[in-house]
């Protein structure tokens, strides 16, 4: 147990050193984009039609703290960003925090619900293909999976939105209707975000699941062969029982480690979908920031947020791991 505490402690030091990394080097990023924070704002306020001088750049510099040491100011950004606090956007001038809110928890929801989805699918599937004998079966499942790899999600989005405009007048974008867009949350403004959500997690889980399948399969097809299932066979453990308790258990710990690196994939693939289906989400908003409007700050709380519930991700599935694989649990224990 000792020694179990001491691995969980040495994780979640390295998933905190992690994230100061990441965050001085998405800092270090903002700080190297050509021009400040007052001079994009001035700069912004100058084609709205407001005169502005020197002299107004280095108030503005004054006032947001840009007049202090590098070192100092990524302290002070990293202090904050752990306490869930990012300043005000660069450019919308309006906090970082209130405006992300709940935008970025529902693009996450919908990553892990897309990830979730795409492994309660592909576990079964993965594993009736690699031990099914049925040709037909095995070649249906392969050409589905090959389908979802080779279909890019935001074609599968615009072949959706067309069939669902063409038959039932409505392209299914956004994810509230237009009377729930700014309502408070109830019952029926959950009803309406629940009746247009399946849309983007389907999306966003059509290739991960694909992805999952062929590694499930090959993973399976591996451990089957092994000396430890035969012998277990031999012994009279058959059916179900050996599949989840031998191959199965063993086969699943690289998908089980590998759950961080897949919610990043779906992150990544969220703003072109979010586009094309017109979501008022973080995805959006960090194409909008990183593309549009230049805004550093907005982009990078939105990568360090995202990061922070990889590197969570990452430490829960290290520890799920270390209880679920024998041989991990070995490796710690001794």
């Amino acid at each position: 147990m000792v020694q179990f505490l001491r691995f969980a402690a040495i994780r979640a030091l390295l998933a905190v050193f992690t994230l100061i990394m990441v965050s001085f080097i998405v800092f270090s990023l903002m700080e190297l984009v050509p021009g400040d924070c007052a001079e994009r704002y001035l700069a912004f306020k100058n084609t709205q039609g407001s005169g502005i001088s020197i002299a107004d750049i280095e108030a503005e510099r004054i006032r947001l703290g840009l007049d202090k040491p590098y070192i100092q100011r990524w302290g002070v950004w990293i202090f904050n960003a752990f306490q869930g606090e990012f300043g005000d956007s660069c450019i919308l001038r309006v906090n970082i925090s209130q405006l992300l809110g709940q935008k970025f928890w529902l693009s996450l929801g919908i990553c892990l619900t897309s990830l979730l989805v795409a492994y309660a699918i592909a576990i079964p599937v993965g594993i009736i293909s690699a031990t099914s004998n049925n040709a037909t079966l095995n070649n249906s499942l392969r050409l589905v999976s090959y389908l979802g790899l080779a279909m890019p999600n935001f074609l599968l989005a615009l072949m959706i939105m067309l069939f669902s405009t063409v038959f039932f007048g409505d392209s299914l974008t956004g994810l509230f209707s237009k009377e729930f867009r700014d309502a408070a949350w109830s019952y029926e403004r959950v009803k309406d975000f629940l009746s247009r959500a399946w849309l983007p997690v389907f999306i966003l889980g059509w290739s991960a699941t694909a992805f999952a399948i062929q590694t499930v399969r090959a993973l399976m097809s591996d451990e089957i062969g092994k000396l430890y299932v035969t012998a277990a066979a031999a012994r009279g453990v058959a059916g179900r029982r050996l599949l989840w308790r031998y191959p199965a258990r063993h086969a699943l710990g690289p998908i089980i480690n590998s759950l961080g690196f897949d919610l990043n994939r779906i992150f990544n693939e969220l703003p072109i979908v979010a586009l094309i289906l017109t979501l008022t989400e973080a995805g959006s908003l960090l194409l909008g920031a990183l593309a549009r409007s230049n805004d550093q700050q907005l982009a990078g709380a939105i990568i360090f947020m995202l990061t922070a519930s990889i590197v969570g991700l990452n430490f829960i599935t290290d520890i799920v791991l270390a209880l679920t694989d024998p041989r991990v649990r070995r490796s710690i224990v001794g």
